[in-house]
């Protein structure tokens, strides 16, 4: 376990507290990224394997990277890479 140290950025110290939280935040992240996913795939990414493409792949890489026991700033950033691009395709959905 490492010490917090006042030094730190603010991102510094969200992914320390992450890393000491690890499980709480891996089991929020496969249920943000997972039911994202599945809902964007429901709205429609299923009929272009493009856009399946989008939603499929940084969904994988997240879920890879927590089985594989990555650090916790590469599942948070793969977390927040899908989450963004999750939520982009829902507003297209949403708009189209």
């Amino acid at each position: 376990m490492e010490a917090i140290h006042a030094s730190q950025t603010k991102i510094g110290k969200l992914i320390a507290e992450a890393e000491f939280n690890r499980f709480g935040v891996i089991s929020a992240v496969l249920t943000i990224v997972g039911i994202l996913g599945g809902v964007v795939t429901g709205m429609g990414a299923v009929e272009n394997t493009i856009t399946l493409s989008f939603v499929l792949i940084p969904t994988m890489v997240t879920l890879s990277c927590i089985l594989a026991v990555q650090p916790m700033r590469w599942i948070l950033g793969a977390g927040a890479v899908c989450f963004g691009i999750d939520v982009i395709m829902m507003a297209y959905y949403l708009i189209a």
